[in-house]
Formats: C-alpha cells, structure tokens, sequence
C-alpha cells in the first residue's frame, strides 16, 4: 500500500507529517492498525498450526478404547516412567556439572590451551545422540576397536580376560547424553559469567574470598537462571530421543510411544502414553519456571570491563586443561574419529553408494524446503510483536514455540489426523475437479515430514529472529510510517535487508536441526524415502555400524556449520559487550 501526500501549502506541511507519522489521528492511522490487526490474525492462525497436533493428539487420546492400558500398567509404563526420570536427572546432573564447571574454568582463569578449549567445548553440539550411541557401541564393543587395543596392550588374548562394562546400560546412556548435551549449559552459563561478573568478583577478593568460595557463593547463585535454560534444553533433547535409548537398551516412555504404535499398531493408545508424557513435561517445566520465579538478575548497563582471569599454576593449568578437555574428547573426538575411519575405509572397499548420494539429496532438500517455511512464518511473527506488542501478540508468540517442548514422537502421533484430513479433503477437491483422486497427496509427497519439521523448529526461528529485530531502533519504524510505508514494505524495504545476519543464523540452526532429526522421520517419511538420519537408524538397527559411518560423518559435518556460527557469535557478542564506551566529541568538544 502507498500513499502519496495530498498537495498542500507549505505551512501545512508540518502538521501533516505529523498527522501521517501517527502523532494526529487521520486515515492512516487507522490503515495501519488495520494492517496491525491483519499480522496479528496471521499470527493466531500460526500458532493454531502449532498447537492443533496437540488438540488432535487429545481427541485421539479420548477416544481410544482403553483396552491396552491394563497391560501398559502393568508392565510398561511404571518402568518407562522410572526409567525416564533417573535418565533426566542424571543427564540433569551431568550436563549440569559439566557445562557450569567448564564455564568457569575458560572464563574465570587462564591456563595452557584455554582459548582452543573455549570454542572446542562447543564441539559436541554436532553430534546427535543416536550418532554416538551408534559409535560407541562399535567402539566399545569386546571386539571392538578399544577393548581390543587394551587387551593388546595387556598382553591378553580372549575378550573373556578383560571386559569393560557394558555401555548398553541405562548409565551408559547417561554417560553417553551427558557429554553430547552439555553444551547447552555451557552456552548459556559461560555468557552469563561473560556479562555479570567482573565487579562482584573483585568485591569477593576484596572481602577475603578465596577460588572456591567465589565459585559457590558468587559466580554459581548467580548463574542459576543460566543453569536452568540450559538443562531444560538438554533434558527436552534427551526425551526426545528414541534411536540412542533403542540401541542402548533403555526403554523410556518416548521409545513406549513409538513400540506401541508400530509393533501393536495401537494409534489410540499410543496417543494416550503420548498425553500422559507431554503432561510429565508440562509439569517439569512448570516446576522449573516456579523454582525460579524470584531470580531476576540485572546488571551494570555501563559495566564494560571483561572478567579478569588468573592465570593458574602449571600444576592447576594442567588439571583445569583435562577437566575441559575429557568432555570433548569423549563427546565428539573419539566418536569423529571412528567415523572417519570407518567411512574411509568403506569408500576405499566399495565407493561411494548411490543411495547415500539420495539420502543426502532427500535429506537437504526436505530441510530446505522446511527452513525456508519455518523463517518466513517466524518473521511473520516476530514483526507483528515488534508493530504491536501486547499481550496477546507475545502469547500467540510463545504458544507458536510450544512445538520444540513436544519430542517428535508425539508430534507424529499428532499430526497424523489433521494430515489425514487435509488428504481426505484434497482428495475430494481432486475428484470433483479433475475426476480422479489425488491419493495421500500430503503424506506422499513429504509434506507431512516438513509440517513436523516446521511445527518442531520454528522457535527457533522466532528466537533468532527476534535477536535481529532488537538491534533496530524503534525510529526507523516510525520515519518509515512518516513516509507512507505500509507493514509490509516497511518489513521487505527496511527490516529485512537490516536483519538478514539473523535471518541467515536462525536458517542455518534450523537447517541442521532438521538434518538431524529421527523420531518425526521414521514416523512421518514417505514410503521408500530414506536420509541420512534413517539410514544410519537401519544400520544400527541391523548391527552394522561400518555400514552407516558414511552418512553419520555426513550428519555431524552438517552439524559443525552452526557450531562454527555459535562460536564466531560469541565471539563478537563478548567483543561488543566489553569494548569501552566511545566518546563523543561533540558532546565532549574535543
């Protein structure tokens, strides 16, 4: 929509600008809050998307015949849900001793190695949780590469002399999450050490404190808020796995969700354990937000000084180094190196594989096409929080996130009805018009993977986004109203080519994610429609790990691209943050 100021005398012309700014009422004031209230309808009819899974979900749940739970009761689900809670806190607990402990380290002091590990410990994010449960269980197998080498080394001959425990174990999957999902307490806790610390430090040395008593009554009270994001991102990862706990032995409530629907081919009861889990996580979360309802932490806006780091004994140093560098030689440089070797030598025996060159053009494509879906619903409702925040734009935001607290599992189970009518209706609109059916056009082609997909990850399309949109200073949004711009110009002309870093972060997180994602793939693909991530889930399936490397290595180099991201921007994020102030010399008059 463009205006063109009615011509007038130049001693109206104020008056007028200020008319067509919004400071006057006139017409287009109101045709912009018309155009306010349509980004508004766009954004409930979004975040209906995302939440009509859930609806479906309950509807199924409801009317599903109850015939299985006496058998559920009895003997699944008390040892799903057991199961599930000791593998979330200890994942809790290790992820959150690992990621605050070797926060502090690379913040708080200096020691050989510590700028390599700063950006090293980010590593791991690459590496899903059924990529290294895939390798380790070659790894650590008794006739495997590392039991191997030690009975070698020990002048043993027969597996039966030396055998390490067993990895498929449910503390083996512990282990295994631990040092896959810590860096998500890392990120979050290291730039809150970054931002908050420096003076109350200072003022704890100056009051006696010693390393350890800044690190418990300072530095870890203060991160706690940190602390919490991060574990509930690593704990929602954990619970959505399904291919790690299946190969592992462990059976949680979301591996009991798909057996129950494939193997018993019971939708409704699947859809039942689905409700009683996404309520588990309801709970969880809310008990988190609850626990720290009163943590409100601020800091110093003129503070720019970096946290001042100690440098450590040679004796220290060397300690600190192996503390950081345990998690990342387990969580990402032992389980890569299998896999390149493994994936070398099975080019060298056999090539590349045709199916692996599809997979990977099944793969990218399907992500693509969801990455592209996810940004421009995301930028949707980013602008219409930044037009108009309220109360109910800011609630259609986060409901229109709710999809990343839902594992894929129960997504499927969710999207399976809505999809299943959309197909239905497709259908009749096909006979009507063409005289022919059109089949299960949204399952068939796809279109049911990428929705979960979208459905999944647009939150984190939101959140990188609305990182780009605060950057922008409210005055370019209203000399672009001054000029007769209407929402959408003002979007495409001014914001779009402003935010396009962010726009090409949160493509690139949600691209990878994607590639990544197993339980919605195996349950949502198309008939004969392979990735990499199900590629590898057959193999593993089957026993044989060599087989798969190739398309797990391809897997986890896709993953490095937002890590390397990740750690450039935090980068620059630490550089903005603690550069000095710069004076101006008008105001100075130097």
């Amino acid at each position: 929509m463009s205006v063109d100021l009615p011509p007038s005398r130049p001693s109206d012309r104020p008056a007028q600008v200020a008319r067509w700014g919004g400071l006057l009422p006139g017409p287009v004031v109101w045709r912009w809050r018309g155009g306010a209230v349509g980004w508004t309808v766009a954004s409930a009819a979004i975040a209906l998307i995302v939440m009509m899974p859930l609806l479906a979900l309950l509807v199924l749940g409801l009317h599903g015949s109850g015939d299985l739970w006496p058998h559920l009761l009895a003997f699944v689900l008390p040892d799903a849900i057991g199961t599930t809670l000791m593998l979330l806190a200890g994942v809790g607990i290790m992820v959150t001793t690992i990621g605050t402990l070797t926060a502090w380290l690379v913040t708080a002091y200096d020691f050989f190695g510590r700028r390599w590990l700063e950006w090293a410990l980010l590593l791991p994010l690459a590496m899903p949780t059924y990529i290294i449960a895939y390798s380790y269980l070659d790894l650590l197998h008794p006739i495997g590469p590392l039991q191997s080498g030690l009975r070698h080394l020990l002048g043993l001959s027969s597996p039966r002399d030396l055998m390490l425990p067993d990895i498929r174990s449910l503390g083996g999957c512990i282990l295994l999450f631990g040092f896959v999902l810590y860096p998500y307490v890392y990120i979050s806790t290291r730039t809150m050490f970054h931002m908050q610390l420096a003076s109350l430090v200072e003022v704890a040395h100056t009051l006696g404190a010693g390393r350890l008593g800044v690190f418990f009554r300072v530095a870890l009270p203060l991160a706690r808020p940190a602390i919490a994001v991060g574990a509930s991102l690593a704990l929602m990862e954990a619970v959505n796995d399904v291919g790690a706990s299946e190969f592992l032995g462990v059976r949680t409530i979301t591996l009991s969700i798909y057996t129950t629907w494939i193997n018993r081919s019971n939708l409704g009861g699947a859809a039942q354990i689905a409700l009683l889990m996404l309520g588990v996580i309801i709970v969880l979360v809310g008990v988190e937000r609850y626990a720290r309802r009163h943590q409100r932490y601020a800091g110093n806006a003129r503070q720019g000084r970096r946290l001042s780091r100690q440098p450590l004994p040679a004796l220290a140093g060397l300690l600190a180094f192996g503390a950081c560098a345990m998690p990342v030689l387990a969580g990402f440089v032992l389980p890569v190196a299998y896999l390149v070797v493994e994936a070398v030598a099975r080019l060298r025996q056999f090539g590349l594989s045709p199916d692996i060159v599809s997979q990977t053009l099944h793969s990218v494509g399907v992500a693509a096409f969801a990455t592209v879906i996810a940004l421009v619903l995301g930028l949707v409702l980013t602008f219409t929080v930044r037009q108009n925040s309220n109360v109910l734009t800011r609630l259609l935001q986060r409901l229109a996130g709710f999809g990343y607290a839902v594992p894929g599992t129960v997504l499927a189970l969710g999207l399976l009805a809505p999809l299943a009518l959309l197909d239905a209706g497709l259908d009749t609109l096909s006979q009507t018009v063409l005289g022919h059916g059109s089949g299960v056009f949204v399952f068939a082609s796809g279109g049911a993977l990428v929705t979960a997909y979208v459905v999944r990850f647009l939150t984190m399309s939101v959140g990188g986004l609305e990182t780009g949109f605060q950057r922008i200073p409210p005055s370019l949004d209203q000399a672009g109203r001054t000029l007769g711009a209407n929402p959408l110009a003002l979007l495409l002309r001014v914001h779009l080519p402003l935010i396009s870093p962010a726009v090409l972060s949160a493509g690139l997180l949600v691209f990878v994610d994607c590639m990544k994602e197993l339980p919605a793939t195996l349950l949502l693909r198309p008939l004969n429609f392979e990735t990499l991530a199900t590629h590898v889930y057959g193999e593993a399936a089957r026993g044989t790990y060599e087989d798969g490397s190739i398309a797990a290595l391809a897997i986890v180099l896709f993953g490095l691209v937002p890590v390397m991201l990740i750690a450039e921007f935090g980068k620059t994020s630490q550089t903005m943050t603690h550069s000095p102030p710069q004076t101006d010399r008008t105001e100075t008059g130097s």
